[in-house]
């Protein structure tokens, strides 16, 4: 587990990504989104005493997004990493039982800023920082590496969704 959790200095090689907490198949059991919308691969720590998680997103050729964005030159959309960060605090949530079984929809992306690109075959690092968890509201300070190279930084928040399907 990694020792510094102060957003602004961690260290990515800190992280063990060779362990699981969550495999794709135990994401699903927890977050909703399924096809192209799955934006995470593994989970690799959950700490709940500390309000951390981290997990990662093999990001692929194959994907929906990769013909368009850019032709010959694909570049993994910074809005699909807010998207990543979105599900992993979710993945938070769920697991830990603050969403009293009802969905959380992404509410607000703030501090939102893209330092390099990622591209197919890369992996997406993320680890998100609890800074507010309850079940009216979430937020967390997600940070994202590839090669240890920071990718992003947004404080994404979470809010429940109506229980109603109509």
């Amino acid at each position: 587990m990694p020792g510094d959790l102060d957003p602004q200095s961690f260290d990515p090689s800190s992280l063990d990504l060779t362990q699981r907490v969550a495999d794709l198949d135990a994401i699903q059991r927890a977050n909703p989104h399924r096809f192209e919308m799955v934006m995470l691969t593994a989970i690799t720590h959950l700490d709940p005493e500390r309000k951390f998680i981290a997990g990662f997103k093999d990001v692929r050729a194959d994907e929906f997004w990769v013909r368009g964005h850019m032709p010959g030159f694909p570049l993994f959309p910074g809005v699909l990493m807010c998207e990543a960060a979105a599900q992993l605090s979710a993945y938070y949530g769920t697991t830990q039982g603050i969403t009293g079984g009802r969905m959380m929809g992404l509410g607000a992306i703030e501090q939102a800023k893209f330092r390099r690109m990622v591209r197919p075959g890369e992996r997406l690092v993320m680890a998100g920082f609890g800074m507010k968890i309850d079940r009216r509201l979430m937020k967390f300070h997600v940070l994202g590496f590839v090669n240890g190279e920071r990718t992003f930084e947004a404080i994404v928040s979470g809010v429940p969704l109506p229980t109603d399907k109509g």
